[in-house]
């Protein structure tokens, strides 16, 4: 990374109604005055996949390695991303328990699509009135509903 490498900043979420059952994943990447907008839906799922797949998308948007801060209301998605990963991967893809990781593929694809930037995660506390974070749970919830 160089000075001049971009900082774009990316808040993500999911929603399901019911878990499983249909759900959408939302996410805003911001990069100086731009704002993109993306947000996506699957007919049977849990909320889980759709936090992890907000944030997929959204480092699919991206064009050229970039500092990335990644703000999201998961500690599913922080804990596993930052900590549980590595462990995972020694262990086989397998918990701490011996069973298989959930959502191995999501996972999978995340933590190779991510290795092309420099990414700081950072945990926000949901439906607390951050305002990018309110409006993905509400990007979310819409794209559920139609």
């Amino acid at each position: 990374m160089t000075p001049e490498t971009p900082t774009v900043e990316i808040y993500t979420d999911g929603a399901c109604r019911g878990n499983p059952g249909p759900g959408g994943w939302a996410a805003i990447l911001r990069w100086r005055d731009r704002e993109k907008i993306l947000s996506g839906f699957e007919k049977h799922t849990t909320n889980n996949r759709m936090e992890l797949k907000a944030v997929i998308e959204a480092f699919k948007a991206l064009k050229m390695p970039c500092k990335v801060l990644v703000y999201t209301d998961s500690t599913y998605l922080k804990n596993g991303i930052t900590s549980w990963i590595q462990k995972w991967k020694r262990n086989g893809w397998k918990t701490a328990e011996g069973t298989p990781v959930k959502n191995r593929d999501l996972w999978e694809e995340l933590d190779r699509i991510i290795q092309k930037h420099h990414v700081t995660w950072i945990w926000v506390k949901g439906h607390s009135g951050n305002p990018e974070n309110e409006r993905c749970d509400k990007l979310a919830r819409e794209v559920i509903k139609n």
